[in-house]
């Protein structure tokens, strides 16, 4: 990535078998953008099996501000995007979709909004042209991530959004973490995040990607991110207090059998309770391990960062 953008805006349009819509759009981001700013589009095709890519180095032989990156296979859509970002030279970068649902007439509003002091502006499709199928998962997918993450966003799925470059060079996507740029970005300190109602269109060519395994992948990784975020520099608080829980609660029922044995010559061998007790025990013992085997790897790489300090400023320990 440049560190001194010379471009003004990078619109990454991540695609899978859109071959019939990319000219077309092409040419409306040469229509909203060319007027006013210098600009690039870099196209990754994410492992189609149709002509998009052929149309992409068509587009690229006529026009040099068009970049194409094309993957063996389909890796999804944040990978596709990843690779985008690292091959962007704008000042501010643009997501969009490539089936033309999103508008590029929206693009100079966005980025005005980024040059007003925000760090990041997502699109909300509030008024949408999609199957009901779609529309009702998404809107319940949106108000769980909303309340969740605490970002006060109404359509966490929109692909069209709008970035200073700062925000893009401090996250990485892998995954379905497109969906959680925001709260990605927010982790990293850029926390003034903005939404504009942008227009929806009909899809015209082609049809949706969106199953229900994106939907059910993306919750998981919303569950991943959160939980990384809160424990992955103290992982000891998550299962320590669980081996915690597990170890009292195996801890009475071993004391209670105990007694029972000892004083009123109480048989054990056919009691559950017991099997439960030595369960809750070890488990107990096993999470406490996990978690000790987690600081002890967090503080190496806190110590190899401090290595690394020292080696990158010239300064060697006698």
């Amino acid at each position: 990535m440049s560190n001194e953008p010379h471009i003004d805006i990078t619109v990454v349009v991540p695609l899978f078998n859109e071959a019939e819509s990319l000219k077309e759009l092409y040419a409306q981001i040469t229509d909203a953008l060319s007027d006013d700013y210098q600009f690039e589009v870099i196209f990754v095709d994410d492992g189609s099996d149709d002509e998009s890519f052929d149309v992409i180095k068509e587009l690229g032989r006529h026009h040099s501000n068009v970049k194409g990156i094309s993957f063996r296979r389909n890796y999804g859509k944040s990978s596709a995007l990843q690779k985008g970002f690292e091959q962007s030279e704008g000042r501010y970068i643009i997501t969009m979709d490539a089936d033309l649902q999103d508008d590029p007439h929206e693009i100079p509003e966005m980025v005005q909004m980024l040059k007003d002091g925000l760090d990041l502006v997502s699109g909300w499709k509030k008024k949408r042209h999609d199957p009901i199928s779609k529309t009702i998962p998404s809107r319940f997918f949106n108000k769980v991530t909303s309340k969740m993450s605490g970002i006060k966003l109404h359509d966490f799925n929109c692909g069209l959004k709008a970035y200073k470059r700062e925000v893009i060079e401090h996250i990485y996507l892998y995954g379905e973490m497109h969906r959680y740029v925001p709260l990605l970005s927010k982790w990293q300190g850029f926390d003034k995040i903005g939404e504009k109602v942008v227009t929806h269109h009909p899809r015209k060519f082609g049809k949706s990607k969106f199953g229900l395994n994106r939907f059910i992948n993306g919750f998981l990784d919303l569950i991943t991110l959160l939980f990384v975020n809160k424990f992955a520099q103290k992982p000891m608080h998550f299962f320590g207090s669980i081996g915690s829980i597990s170890l009292l609660a195996g801890g009475i029922i071993t004391v209670y059998l105990t007694y029972m044995r000892i004083f009123y010559d109480m048989y054990l061998s056919n009691r559950p309770l017991l099997i439960f007790g030595v369960l809750f025990v070890i488990l107990g013992i096993q999470f406490f391990s996990i978690g000790f085997v987690g600081e002890l790897i967090i503080n190496r790489d806190k110590k190899q960062e401090q290595i690394n300090f020292k080696d990158s400023t010239g300064l060697t320990n006698e």
